[in-house]
Parts: C-alpha cells; sequence; structure tokens
C-alpha cells in the first residue's frame, strides 16, 4: 500500500487505530476457521462511525477491498483478509448507547459482547435471546453478519427476529438506516436482506436490539439414552405433541466424554443425550415438562432427571456451550460443520454419519440443535497423519450433502464465508446464484466489501447473467492455505 495512503489513514484513526507490523497482524490473520489464514496489509480500529465512513471512503477511492471484523470467533472464514486489502475491526465500537425499558430495545454498536447485553438489562428481568455458545465473546456485529442462532433460537428465533434496525456504512462510505424501532418498516425490507449477508454489504455501526421479558419459570430437563437415533425419535414426539420448548439439544458420547473432560456437568454416560429446557408459567411448565419425561421415558430414556438448581442448569448449558472447544481433549485438529436437516430426517441422517465414520476411519462427534434441526458435526483428525486431514475435509463435505439430500442447507448459523461457499452451486441454481449478485452488487458494485466471499464463482458487477468472469482479486490468490 502506498505510504501516502498509510499516512492518511493512521490520520482517520489515529496512531494507536492502525496495526501494519507482521508480528500484530498475525493476530487478524483468520478467524475460528484457522485452516485460512491472509495477512491483511493492515488492521484499522475506528472508534466511531464517522471513522468508519471515512476509512470506507478512502477504500473506495483507492480500490483497496476490506473486511470488517468483530470478536473473530467465525467458523465459516467469513472475516478471513482479503489478500492486498484491509481488516476493519469494530472492537473498539463497543458501547450500549441506549435501554428503552418501555419499549424493550436496546442500541448497542458492533463491538458490544453479545452477553453484555443480557447483563445490562437483567437486573430488570429482561434479557437478549440468541445466544450463540460463543456468547461470551461474540460481538453483536458478527452476529448480525451470520444471523447467528443458539440453543434457545427454537422458541424465539435468530438475530434477524431480534435486530429491529441498523446504521449501516455502504461500501461507497454514505450513510444508511435500515428498519427502525418499530416493528413494520414501509418499503422493501432492506434490513432482511443485509442481516445474515455476511459483510458483503457494507458495515453496520448501530443496532437495535430487541428484548424480552424472563419467563417466570424456566425448567431442564436431561434424558440419557442408548444413541442419538432413540433421541431423535423422543425430539420428534415433543414436537408433535404442540409443545415449543425453548431449547432442545442432542450430544453423542464422544461430545458427552469432551464436555465431562472439560468442565464436568456431571452428564450420564450414554450413547445420546438429550437436553430439554421449557420456560413460561410455573403450572404450564411443570405440566409439560411431565409430559417431556412420560415421552423421553417411552423412547427409551433410561434415566431422566431435573436440573434441581439455577446453579445445576447452568452448569449443564455450560456443558452444552462449552463442547466445540473441549474437543481438543479429545482429538487434536477437528472440523465444525453447520448443516440444517429436518427433524423427521435425523434417524436416517445421523446412520448415515455412523456409517461414514466408520468407512473411513475418521471419528465424528455430534452436537446439535434438536429442535430444529441445526447439526453441528465435528469431524476429529490428526494433521500430523499424512493425508487425514484431506479426508477430515472429504467427510465434512460428504455430510453437508446429505443434509441437502434429505431437503436441508449447507448452513444454519455459522455463514457460509469461505469455507463453504464451493457447496453453494450445489444447493441453488444460477439463476438463484444471479439474482443473489444482482443484489450484492446494488449495494456494492465495485465489491470492495468482504469479496470473493459467499459465491462459489465470483462475478464481476455488470457481466450477463450465467456468465461467469474471475474476479481479479480471485486470480490474485485471496487465501494461503495451511
Amino acid at each position: 500500500m502506498d505510504a501516502r495512503i498509510f499516512q492518511e489513514l493512521r490520520a482517520i484513526v489515529g496512531a494507536h487505530g492502525l496495526v501494519s507490523s507482521p508480528e500484530e497482524l498475525h493476530t487478524y490473520e483468520c478467524d475460528g476457521l484457522t485452516n485460512f489464514r491472509v495477512m491483511p496489509l493492515a488492521v484499522l480500529l475506528p472508534a466511531d462511525t464517522q471513522q468508519v465512513q471515512a476509512i470506507v471512503r478512502v477504500c473506495h477511492r483507492e480500490r483497496i477491498p476490506f473486511v470488517a471484523r468483530g470478536s473473530g470467533t467465525g467458523l465459516s472464514g467469513g472475516a478471513l483478509p482479503v489478500k492486498n486489502g484491509v481488516v476493519i475491526s469494530l472492537a473498539r465500537m463497543n458501547r450500549i448507547l441506549e435501554v428503552d425499558l418501555p419499549n424493550a430495545r436496546v442500541i448497542v454498536e458492533p463491538g458490544v459482547i453479545n452477553l453484555d447485553v443480557t447483563a445490562r438489562v437483567q437486573p430488570h428481568a429482561y434479557f437478549y435471546a440468541p445466544d450463540p455458545s460463543s456468547q461470551s465473546v461474540c460481538s453483536i456485529g458478527g452476529n448480525v453478519a451470520e444471523n447467528s442462532g443458539g440453543a434457545h433460537c427454537l422458541k424465539y428465533g435468530f438475530t434477524t427476529t431480534h435486530v429491529l434496525g441498523l446504521e449501516v456504512v455502504l461500501p461507497d462510505g454514505s450513510l444508511v438506516h435500515l428498519g427502525g424501532k418499530s416493528l413494520d418498516m414501509p418499503g422493501y425490507d432492506l434490513m432482511g436482506v443485509f442481516v445474515g449477508s455476511e459483510g458483503t454489504l457494507g458495515i453496520a455501526t448501530k443496532v437495535t436490539l430487541r428484548i424480552v421479558k424472563r419467563p417466570e419459570c424456566i425448567r431442564t430437563l436431561l434424558a440419557a439414552f442408548l444413541g442419538t437415533n432413540e433421541a431423535g425419535a423422543a425430539v420428534s414426539d415433543i414436537i408433535a405433541a404442540g409443545m415449543l420448548p425453548a431449547a432442545i439439544e442432542m450430544m453423542d458420547n464422544l461430545a458427552i466424554q469432551a464436555a465431562e473432560a472439560a468442565v464436568h456437568p456431571n452428564y450420564p454416560d450414554c450413547g445420546g443425550l438429550l437436553l430439554v429446557e421449557l420456560d413460561g408459567p410455573v403450572a404450564e411448565v411443570e405440566a409439560l415438562m411431565r409430559d417431556v419425561d412420560e415421552i423421553c421415558r417411552k423412547n427409551g430414556a433410561w434415566e431422566v432427571r431435573l436440573a434441581e438448581t439455577e446453579a445445576e442448569r447452568m452448569l449443564v448449558w455450560k456443558g452444552r456451550k462449552a463442547a466445540f472447544a473441549a474437543m481438543g481433549r479429545i482429538s487434536p485438529n477437528y472440523i465444525v460443520q453447520d448443516g440444517v436437516i429436518p427433524r423427521t430426517a435425523l434417524p436416517r441422517v445421523m446412520s448415515e454419519i455412523a456409517r461414514l465414520s466408520e468407512e473411513t476411519g475418521i471419528r465424528v462427534a455430534n452436537v446439535f440443535h434438536a429442535g430444529d434441526g441445526n447439526l453441528h458435526p465435528l469431524v476429529l483428525y490428526d494433521r500430523r497423519i499424512v493425508g487425514q486431514e484431506q479426508a477430515a475435509e472429504a467427510l465434512s463435505y460428504r455430510i453437508l450433502e446429505l443434509c441437502l439430500e434429505a431437503g436441508g442447507s449447507i448452513t444454519g448459523e455459522h455463514g457460509v464465508g469461505e469455507e463453504k461457499k464451493r457447496m453453494m452451486s450445489k444447493m441453488f441454481s444460477e439463476p438463484d446464484l444471479d439474482t443473489m449478485q444482482r443484489v450484492r452488487c446494488a449495494f456494492d458494485p465495485l465489491q470492495l466489501s468482504n469479496p470473493t466471499k459467499v459465491f462459489p464463482t465470483p462475478r464481476l458487477c455488470g457481466e450477463k447473467p450465467g456468465e461467469y468472469v474471475a474476479h481479479p482479486l480471485e486470480t490474485a490468490g485471496i487465501a494461503e492455505r495451511y
């Protein structure tokens, strides 16, 4: 990058807001998916919307690609830097700007940590519902980019359900406001387009969130089954009975072993563990929990127990939310996938994953949001063994193909990013992809905002539908594979 541009960017963010030394840049070369790594030219840490605008205007003028980054906990390479580009880190924009309890709204900057929103409103008996497993470290801006979910999305919905308004810096540096505090704004739902767009349409600098009242009663049940098929049958029966639990989570034995080694949640040693959480009025929760107990036992649960105290309930969830990180206890390396299937396909897909695992000799641990069919298979391998990483990758993509064959999706909440863009053409036809590209070009005709992500064959804006022209950044090589 030209020294003149460096000086201009440094003038915008200050000497401590520009990271350019190779040693410091290594911190930003990847996100939670470490298989892909790229060294950016620089990392900029703006303190407010005006600085973000100024940075983006320079990038637009000089045709410099940029990638917005929150806490870097993403698992699909969405925050992977682009070669010859800059990273705009929003970590310093971490203020909760407004708490409007009468209207159940909170306005935050993108760097605010997910769990901090609940911490701010908890004394008033409110909470922020989307709860990714990384909620103690992930940022709201990243949640918006990926439309993150979490264990309680079955009842409360994903991030998009709880984002009402956005202040967005577009890729040319202009500022727009999408949505607002009210529930139904007139015009096109551009906010709905932006949430989940993985940073390809611009940078959110303020987010208006909906918070919800804490329920009167919350109860969590653990049920131990012989295997995941029996646990999956119980899930189907619970939903078929007309119940809508706050969460239904499932873990297989490998996942249980890892969680026990890491945080000791006192899980039963079983082939399939079901966690069912109900919330609402006390009388309703107690009655429904008896029904859940009966359904679990009918499907072969040999141990069913309720968390008796709030501390015990929190420990149950600590084990579940630690499951990804805990895999390091039982495997030196692993790949986290994120497919979705219809609930009724759960036994068949799980049986096929087990067959593929046995056939390849590669272990697969399963942790997932069973209530909405969002699988998180963790493919375990050892990079030191020649060829095992490639075999693990092939197995992880085959699992995504299983999800598609079952009528599902290649991602539920982790996003497409860099890792899964090759699978997009398996899920969508060319006319579908062309339509998505037109939306992207409307926001970012120069394709500077997180370019080369999401789409399997990056297109230049203005080309004919179905025509592929390699993006200059693609031909230059965007990522070094480790």
